[in-house]
């Protein structure tokens, strides 16, 4: 055991000497650039997004300087957070949908927004939450939590945008790269209708069937099995020959795959869930979709639920339907353009087409003497690096930041050496 203060032996501290590659950090720095474009890319960085009106969605921040806990919730843009509150204490709130930047209203006692100050009192249609006063989950608490020692990821709801610890959701969430949304337990309460759709397009299905006995009860433990509506669709037209159809058109479809030819083996499972994908995409065409699976056996759990890509396109678009996702204020469900991913993407595209390169925005501002030095410069600059760097590799050493510092300010002396070397000539 080494005395505190005592000096390891070279080697050894060699050996306790973090290693980290160009490449790790090219590749680190690459990710957090892309996270940050997702985030911030479809947001602007200069003007302040109030003129805009509630913009469909936009990253947003609230400032616990301007209005601590206790005070009314307010929301400010990105560009609000940077020019208006640069020295605040912010909570990033990602991105919200539908809100109008609040940075200057009557919510801020002392301060006026710099960027659009000409602003309404209040913004009524903005909705808040406790995300404002920097407290997430069930829980109500900070993220990240110095108190919390169990490492745990924060989902958003896509209904109500708050954040959830994966443990306090009543259901086990499927990897990351397994789902595309999640509904929170409280939004799964609220929008009971979501549970007929989850049986069927839900990650980890929500069904009634227990190794493949169906549960002819009202409840069980948290879950509550829906029994099939005798009722009719909206218009009251009385679908009884419902099940009879679907094990007919369930027959056929499964004889047209069987005489396809197929690459791989397609098992019972895979023809089954193949003909309750096209079903589903079908059933519109027949009346309401929500009514066709309301007429199957469905649970409801006191859980939250998991959505893959693209489910909102499944979510009948009839006229009842509609009025039922405005009572419910959650027309949002029906628009593709709602989502996180579809604000990432186009985050990403909108960086990459103002993107530019700062060398060739350099040469552009020089005149022609000027560019021909910088390039002789910049090449003998990549020749000695590579150069220098070849030493390390043929040697089988690491590169350290002195040895790069090193080389800096080697090269630097040799061009002042060269600039101090020349001769000037006048005619």
């Amino acid at each position: 055991m080494s005395m505190a203060g005592a000096e390891e032996p070279a080697g050894r501290q060699a050996e306790l000497e973090p290693v980290v590659s160009l490449v790790d950090v090219l590749e680190e720095d690459e990710e957090l650039e892309n996270e940050a474009c997702a985030v911030l890319g479809g947001s602007d960085s200069e003007k302040c997004s109030y003129s805009q009106g509630s913009v469909k969605r936009q990253a947003l921040y609230a400032c616990s300087t301007c209005t601590p806990e206790g005070e009314e919730p307010a929301g400010i843009c990105l560009a609000c957070s940077y020019e208006c509150h640069g020295s605040h204490k912010l909570f990033e709130l990602y991105t919200k949908r539908n809100f109008r930047c609040d940075c200057g209203n009557n919510k801020f006692k002392n301060l006026e927004c710099k960027l659009f100050p000409d602003k309404a009192k209040i913004n009524c249609g903005n909705k808040y939450n406790d995300n404002f006063f920097g407290l997430y989950c069930i829980c109500k608490r900070p993220y990240p939590d110095p108190e919390d020692e169990i490492p745990d990821e924060m989902i958003q709801c896509v209904v109500c945008e708050d954040w959830f610890h994966g443990r306090h959701l009543g259901a086990i969430p499927p990897e990351s790269g397994d789902f595309q949304e999640m509904v929170c337990q409280a939004c799964m309460k609220r929008c009971s209708f979501l549970w007929a759709y989850a049986a069927h397009l839900a990650v980890t299905k929500v069904t009634a069937e227990d190794d493949g006995l169906v549960l002819n009860v009202d409840a069980v433990g948290d879950q509550e099995v829906i029994q099939p509506e005798n009722g009719a669709h909206h218009d009251g037209a009385l679908k009884e020959d419902v099940p009879e159809r679907g094990k007919a058109a369930e027959k056929e479809f499964k004889a047209e795959q069987m005489n396809e030819p197929c690459t791989s083996s397609s098992s019972e499972a895979d023809l089954q869930t193949a003909f309750k994908n096209q079903h589903l995409n079908t059933e519109s065409q027949s009346g309401c979709r929500l009514q066709e699976l309301k007429a199957k056996q469905f649970i409801k759990k006191d859980t939250a639920t998991y959505w893959p890509l693209n489910w909102r396109s499944k979510l009948c678009t009839c006229k009842d339907c509609m009025k039922m996702y405005g009572d419910l204020d959650i027309l949002f469900l029906t628009d593709e353009c709602d989502t996180v991913l579809a604000y990432e993407n186009k985050g990403k595209v909108d960086q990459a087409a103002d993107r530019r390169d700062p060398l060739m925005d350099t040469l552009n501002s020089m005149n022609r003497v000027q560019q021909v030095e910088l390039i002789c410069e910049y090449n003998d600059l990549k020749t000695e690096l590579k150069d220098y760097l070849k030493r390390f590799a043929d040697e089988g050493t690491v590169v350290k930041r002195e040895d790069i510092q090193q080389f800096f300010e080697e090269f630097q002396s040799k061009k002042r050496r060269r600039v101090d070397g020349m001769q000037y000539y006048c005619s």
